[in-house]
This record gives C-alpha cells, sequence and structure tokens, in this order.
C-alpha cells in the first residue's frame, strides 16, 4: 500500500504566512501591523505562527485572553502583546507581571490597578472605545469617566495608558455606511482622550477587511487576523485576488474502500443511497476533528479528482463517492490514499466547506480540534526583506 502521508494532518506554511504578513504590512504602510495570534493562532499553533509574523516584520501581536498571553513569554516570545477579552477570573497579576499590553472597557480598570500595586509595577493599557459594534468596549456615554479615571491613576504611576482602540461590525461589506460612522466615532473617542491629558502613542481600530478596503482608518496599526492565514474576508473576492496565500493544508488518508451496489444507503439515516454501483471511500476525520457536521456535499480531492462528501458526516469519519467500480484491490484502489479537505495547490478551498456548512472561512479554519497533527513546515525564514 505504501502509506506516506499522515493519519490527519493540518500542514502549516509558514512561509505562506511570512508572504502575507509583508503583503499587509505593504498594505497598512505607514500603519503598522498586529499578528492577532489569539484562538491559538486561528487554530494553527500559536507560537510558531508568532514566531514567524514577527520574523516577516509584525510589529505587534494580538491575544483574545491574558493566558494566551501569558503563553507566548513563556515561550520566549516578547514582543508587544495586547490581551483584551477578560473576566473578573482573569489574572490580570500574571498579565502585569508578564509585561502584557490589556485593553481596557471599563471595570477591568479597579482590577489591573490593583495588580500594578501588588507588583508595585505600572500595568499598560489599551482603552476601548465601543463605536458601535455593541460588543466590549466602553459605551460612549461612559468614555469620559473612564478617562478621567485612567489618567488619575496615570498620575499615580500605577498604569500607563499607550492606546486607544475599537473593533468594526461590517468591515467586510465595504459599502455600509456603518464603517463610516465608527470611524467618526472612534477620531471622537481619540480626541477626548488626547484633551484629558493622555498621549496616545497606538490608535488602532481596522480589522483584515478594513486594512484592505478601508485606509482611512488604519491610524498606527491595523489588526490583521484572517489576512494572516491567507483567507479573504471578502464575499466577491478571494484570497488570491487580495494577495494572500492561504497557509493551512488539511488533509488525512483513505482508511476503507468499497464496492456497493445500487440503493446502498450512507452513514445515518440514510439520507444518501447511491444511484449505481458504485465505490465509497472512507475519509477518517469527523465532527470530533472540527469538520462540520452539516457539510454534506463539500469536496474532497484524492488522486487528483474532487469528489463530494456523501450522507452525515460522523465524529470521526464521512463517506464519499468515487463514482466508479473496478478500483478495490488493483492499484488504481484509493486505499491509503491522501484525502485534502482544503488547502494546497488545485485542492479545494476552504471557502467550499464554508459553504457547504452554512459558515465563515474563519469558522472551518478556526474549529480543527487537537486529534489532527499539526506540522510547521518552512520553519526557518526564508525572505525577511520587505520586498
Amino acid at each position: 500500500m505504501g502509506v506516506t502521508h499522515p493519519e490527519r494532518v493540518a500542514e502549516i506554511d509558514l512561509e505562506a504566512l511570512r508572504h502575507n504578513v509583508r503583503h499587509l504590512r505593504r498594505v497598512a504602510h505607514p500603519a503598522r501591523v498586529m499578528a492577532v495570534v489569539k484562538a491559538d493562532a486561528h487554530g494553527h499553533g500559536a507560537v510558531p505562527v508568532a514566531r514567524a509574523a514577527l520574523e516577516a516584520g509584525a510589529a505587534w501581536l494580538g491575544v483574545a485572553h491574558i493566558a494566551e498571553g501569558v503563553a507566548l513569554r513563556r515561550a520566549g516570545i516578547e514582543a508587544p502583546v495586547l490581551a483584551w477579552l477578560h473576566t473578573p477570573a482573569s489574572d490580570f497579576t500574571a498579565g502585569v507581571e508578564h509585561g502584557l499590553d490589556l485593553g481596557i472597557s471599563d471595570w477591568e480598570l479597579e482590577h489591573v490597578v490593583a495588580a500594578a500595586r501588588e507588583l508595585e509595577r505600572p500595568a499598560i493599557v489599551h482603552l476601548k472605545i465601543d463605536t458601535g459594534l455593541g460588543r466590549n468596549g466602553c459605551p460612549p456615554e461612559q468614555w469620559q469617566a473612564l478617562l478621567d479615571r485612567a489618567v488619575a491613576h496615570q498620575e499615580e504611576g500605577l498604569i500607563r495608558v499607550v492606546g486607544v482602540f475599537s473593533h468594526l461590525a461590517a468591515a467586510d461589506e465595504p459599502s455600509r455606511p456603518e464603517t463610516d460612522l465608527q470611524i467618526r466615532a472612534f477620531r471622537d473617542a481619540v480626541a477626548a482622550a488626547e484633551n484629558a491629558g493622555i498621549d496616545v502613542e497606538v490608535r488602532h481600530l481596522a480589522n483584515t477587511p478594513a486594512t484592505f478596503s478601508r485606509p482611512d482608518c488604519h491610524f498606527d496599526l491595523v489588526r490583521v487576523g484572517l489576512g494572516l492565514y491567507g483567507l479573504s474576508p471578502f464575499s466577491d473576492q478571494d484570497s488570491a485576488d487580495l494577495g494572500l496565500r492561504p497557509v493551512m493544508t488539511f488533509s488525512t488518508v483513505v482508511s476503507n474502500c468499497k464496492e456497493v451496489p445500487a440503493g446502498q444507503g450512507v452513514s445515518y439515516g440514510h439520507a444518501y443511497r447511491t444511484q449505481q454501483p458504485t465505490t465509497l471511500g472512507l475519509i477518517p476525520v469527523g465532527y470530533g476533528d472540527g469538520v462540520p457536521r452539516i457539510a454534506t456535499g463539500a469536496p474532497v480531492l484524492v488522486g487528483g479528482r474532487t469528489y463530494p462528501v456523501v450522507g452525515r458526516i460522523a465524529m470521526d469519519q464521512f463517506v464519499v463517492d468515487f463514482g466508479a467500480t473496478g478500483l478495490v484491490g488493483t492499484p488504481r484502489s484509493p486505499l491509503g490514499a491522501r484525502a485534502v479537505l482544503f488547502g494546497g495547490a488545485d485542492a479545494p478551498a476552504v471557502e467550499d466547506w464554508a459553504a457547504a456548512a452554512q459558515t465563515i472561512n474563519y469558522e472551518v479554519i478556526t474549529r480543527i480540534g487537537d486529534r489532527v497533527e499539526r506540522v510547521h513546515l518552512n520553519v526557518d525564514p526564508e525572505n525577511d526583506d520587505l520586498a
């Protein structure tokens, strides 16, 4: 059989990631780039991705949780790291101790101040204004009060406010008017911070779509997540259109194949029945590995041809229909052949799986589970220039 492919693997091409960072730096210039490596770098591996992004010129790293930032520090990464999503159970002391920049929307400020006082070390703070997304961030009517508290604590030497930031609601739809309103609200919030006596070193609002479509909100820093991993946030433009290279290739091997007659039911509920005698192939990944359960019809590349997922996707496996007989027990048998779900040359795109699962490309890559081995390719940078 001569199987040489790993059983289940997500190959992470770090040179593609470096290319994306260099390209995003050009697009955002003169603003700098924050590489967002939250959620284990969208499933790509936070530490190797962070290192590759920094090698390619990213100036900052972004994470959601303090624990994610602490893990980067413990791996020896010294670059600025911003963590912005907290709960009352978050370890603010660890955040301050490890020199993380901490995003503050309101109530967190007193927790950060208490940690700074305990450690006798000033905390580095970015204040977040809600400009219209309606999630985290300080409501505009409470912004001045937050600024006043922050300035008071800064005068005590307990914090240093270096940034003001917010997040966009609809930048992936460039014609939406909400982005204009959010930019205006953000500018007002920055002006209020400066009037309150804060020296705002970094203003950041743009995410990946705004980095490409709204240069008027690049400010000092852009926060790129999806673009870092080579994927497009736009429905009418793909990765190549944006000059990006997809970073992850998700593949496995065909674990079984067998000839079945016409009318054979496939997987739970027999939602699919073969229309003619055919060969079915078993693909040994499922929703337990992060494959969306509803993605029936999604494409899989085997032996240079693409075949659809048929029947219901199970926890550990799903089935493809090869549409032919006479394969089993011959040199043409797919048993042991590499099966690529997405990524790589001539393979299906992440977006094909997202469409089949009625979701977005962000979710498809981020949900790939721990049973899928991550293999990082091109760990040593081949080209660090900005050309």
